[in-house]
């Protein structure tokens, strides 16, 4: 799919921020590892904010995108939708029968966070985030699609899979791990300005092999045991290992992976 130039409409400003209305934002996954950093940004200024859940645990409405039960009710007036759910599988039919209920209700503008390298890694969870985006640019609704690297806790999960092995291996490539907090705030800029079309990726503020976030992760634990990298054949490991997941030229986030160990123990 080729990419749409970003555009920006004329919205009113308001205290220095561009605004389209007091519409409620719907927050899809809103109680996921993202979601919570952007339902926190929105809310701290005075946003409308529903979170849709499955549960209808407290703060949140009842919704279930697998089924689409409660999902047009939840779309009722809300001016965008920031849709942040994902599956641990395949999101494509998450997101198909979201936009099919946003079409039938009120057709609000829609943001996606996405994955930066998904039309140039072929990992069978990154094809079904390259078909929701399709799904999502072909639609009849005004769209915003948002690419971003992996997020620091991803990469420390890795390691910590390996937490009672006494060697740490890693992947012979590198990785430009970005925060949470630095997604869900290019996430609110990008609402506010109402830019369009697939915006420019965003990445962390440094490039480093996994290898040497391996020993970072070591040593935020006190620990000195060995780290070893590792290759494996095939297409997949080879895209990564051309650079295909980072982001070229200035970073955008600004919280590094030191960083966020210091503040996660």
């Amino acid at each position: 799919m080729p990419r749409r130039p970003c555009r920006s409409t004329s919205p009113e400003r308001q205290n220095g921020r561009v605004t389209t209305s007091s519409t409620p934002v719907l927050v899809t996954g809103g109680t996921g590892t993202l979601g919570r950093a952007v339902v926190r940004r929105l809310r701290e200024r005075g946003d409308d904010v529903r979170v849709l859940s499955r549960t209808g645990a407290p703060g949140t409405l009842r919704g279930d995108l697998e089924t689409g039960e409660g999902v047009e009710a939840a779309l009722e007036g809300v001016g965008a939708v920031m849709h942040l759910a994902t599956t641990s599988r395949d999101d494509t039919e998450i997101t198909r029968r979201l936009v099919r209920a946003a079409e039938h209700e009120g057709r609000p503008r829609i943001l996606y966070s996405s994955i930066v390298g998904i039309d140039r890694i072929p990992l069978a969870y990154y094809g079904g985030k390259r078909a929701s985006e399709r799904i999502i640019a072909e639609s009849r609704l005004r769209w915003t699609t948002l690419r971003a690297t992996q997020f620091h806790n991803f990469v420390a999960t890795l390691f910590q899979a390996q937490r009672f092995s006494p060697v740490v291996f890693a992947p012979a490539f590198s990785f430009q791990p970005i925060s949470v907090d630095d997604v869900a705030r290019r996430l609110v800029e990008l609402l506010d300005d109402e830019v369009l079309g697939i915006a420019p990726d965003i990445g962390g503020p440094e490039v480093r092999t996994a290898r040497d976030l391996a020993r970072a992760w070591l040593a935020a634990r006190g620990s000195r045991r060995p780290t070893a990298a590792f290759r494996l054949p095939g297409t997949r490991f080879e895209a990564f290992r051309s650079g295909a997941n980072l982001v070229p030229g200035e970073p955008y986030g600004t919280i590094t992976f030191e960083e966020y160990l210091g503040r996660a123990h």
